[in-house]
């Protein structure tokens, strides 16, 4: 299946820009960089659940915003 993955992440705090630098490096492990903060991935099943985890646990719910269509 195709993917779209959008995020905002809150870069006000170093944390923020932390937690920016490790949710593209996610996404750059699974698809393909169309704009600064999304990207196209061709996912199995099994490998969406894992990266919706995997961003799941670094996006700050409260400050940012992540979309997966």
């Amino acid at each position: 299946m195709i993917v779209l993955i959008t995020y905002d992440v809150n870069t006000e705090t170093s944390e923020g820009r932390r937690r920016l630098r490790r949710v593209a490096k996610i996404c750059l492990n699974y698809g393909t960089r169309v704009q600064m903060s999304v990207f196209e991935c061709r996912l199995s099943p099994a490998q969406r659940v894992m990266i919706e985890e995997e961003l799941s646990s670094e996006i700050d719910k409260e400050l940012d915003s992540l979309r997966i269509y």
